[in-house]
Formats: C-alpha cells, structure tokens, sequence
C-alpha cells in the first residue's frame, strides 16, 4: 500500500517561508507529484504540479513565490513557499500519481494534509 506523509506545515508571519515535504512509503514508480490546497469554505485547488521529467506548473496565484521539487530516489516531493500571504493560508495536500511495483496497480495518492497559516 502506498502512503503519502507530509510535513512542514505551521505558522509563520506574512513574508515569511515555509517548506512542506511529502514522502511516499512503498515500492513505487512515480510519475507526478503535486501540491494542493484547501482554504476554509473553498474547494481544492491546485498549487504546483511536478513530472518525472520534470515540467513544472504553477497556480498563477504562486508563480515567482513557491517552488516544488523532487527527489525520485527518495520519492519525496517538496513546496518551498516564500514570501508568503494570509491568503495561502489552507490545507496543503500532497498528492501523486504512482504504480505500486508488487500489485502493478496505477492510482492517485494523497497525503493527510498539513496546516499552514500565515498572519498578516
């Protein structure tokens, strides 16, 4: 079974930094990695999205302030958020798309989520 757990989260003044990581247990083969978020009364939304090959997308609302990245031989994918807003504030959800080696089965993965809140 594949598990996703992230950390990081928290609270920090506007302007400042933060950065989630997000580890998947298991034998798996992992194609994009993503963060999303959750701001009370909204829907989920996407924040950044990485592929194995390493294209990048951003939600315009993070571009030239958030950062994702990833290490396959760890697979683990990161969110470095710098000058942040009260605005990002929300539940940020890992999530990944992985086969699972031993069954070969293909799925969405998502973490738990972690808090960030940021204070004006």
């Amino acid at each position: 079974q594949v598990q996703l757990v992230e950390s990081g989260g928290g609270l920090v003044q506007a302007g400042g930094s933060l950065r989630l990581s997000c580890v998947a247990s298991g034998t798996v083969f992992i194609a994009t990695m993503g963060w999303h978020r959750q701001a009370p009364g909204k829907q989920r939304e996407l924040v950044a999205v990485i592929t194995r090959g390493g294209i990048i997308n951003y939600a315009d609302s993070v571009k030239g302030r958030f950062t994702i990245s990833r290490e396959n031989a760890k697979n683990t994918v990161y969110l470095q958020m710098n000058s942040l807003k009260p605005e990002d504030t929300a539940v940020y959800y890992c999530n990944m798309n992985a086969e699972n080696l031993w069954t070969l089965r293909t799925g969405d993965y998502w973490g738990q989520g972690t808090q960030v809140t940021i204070s004006s």
